[in-house]
């Protein structure tokens, strides 16, 4: 009977089962959306899985040599013109066409976005203007402005100028008008100067367009210069492969595609590199 009671007493006096709180139920574990952490060199790995299905073709006869050379093909003929002293001519000759007239069109892009994007006056003059200049296929002008400039370099440069500029200008003049109205009224009812509200206001929101079109423009300047180097050219990459086309040289036709290829892929990222240390104060999902 003692046992018994003891027993009793001691389960009476055990603590009771907490109560579930009201709602706890419902809780559920939150769902990412994001992509997630970003991983390295994650941009190279399509181009390496192009390059191992051509090798791995390659090796098992699937491609015609022919039309499609090995990739080690392409690397000794490669090899032979850098020996040689053709590739890296020509190689120095296309990127100095690229980087004047990448220059010449990002000064002007961004002159003419800001003037149009800031001012009523500008965007009545320029805007219609530039837009009616990327309804006409650019390539188209090539042989008006060969009668204009001649046949020499001035032309390309001219060309690839314009290729650059539009993109920079569109997508630049699409940030600034996209800039909310209330802050430019802060800007205002703070007593900014001219000066201090492109600063503070403007170039922040217009970097994102910027970059988007600064991508643009130095892909535009490397497609452009295939065509332009092709026309009257006696170097460069683009006569390369011209040249090699004449006399049905496949293996030299892919190094100046691979040339190509590797210069639009480092000058891209190089851009997308500036642009996450520019833009580093965002948070979006790419970061």
């Amino acid at each position: 009977m003692t046992a018994v009671t003891t027993t009793t007493h001691q389960t009476a006096k055990a603590p009771a089962p907490l109560a579930p709180v009201e709602g706890t139920h419902q809780v559920r574990r939150r769902r990412r959306l994001a992509p997630g952490r970003r991983l390295p060199a994650t941009r190279l790995i399509g181009p390496a899985a192009v390059l191992t299905l051509w090798i791995l073709a390659s090796a098992a006869g699937l491609l015609d040599p022919g039309a499609i050379p090995a990739p080690w093909t392409v690397l000794e003929t490669g090899s032979r013109l850098w020996s040689e002293g053709t590739l890296p001519d020509d190689i120095l000759t296309s990127l100095q066409r690229a980087a004047t007239g990448f220059s010449i069109g990002l000064t002007v892009g961004i002159l003419l976005a800001l003037a149009s994007g800031l001012t009523r006056t500008g965007e009545a003059l320029i805007d219609g203007t530039v837009n009616l200049n990327r309804a006409i296929p650019t390539l188209g002008l090539i042989p008006l402005f060969i009668l204009w400039l001649g046949i020499g370099e001035t032309f390309k440069i001219a060309i690839i100028a314009i290729v650059v500029y539009i993109p920079i200008y569109l997508n630049t003049h699409a940030a600034l008008s996209g800039i909310d109205s209330r802050f430019v009224e802060l800007a205002e009812v703070q007593g900014l100067s001219k000066f201090q509200f492109i600063r503070q206001v403007v170039v922040p929101g217009a970097l994102p367009g910027f970059f988007v079109g600064l991508r643009l423009g130095v892909t535009g300047s490397w497609l452009g210069l295939v065509v332009l180097e092709q026309i009257n050219a006696t170097s460069g990459l683009g006569y390369m492969m011209f040249q090699a086309q004449n006399y049905g040289q496949t293996d030299v036709i892919l190094v100046g595609l691979v040339v190509y290829g590797i210069f639009g892929l480092i000058s891209d990222s190089a851009v997308r590199l500036i642009e996450r240390r520019v833009l580093s104060w965002r948070r979006t999902l790419s970061s």
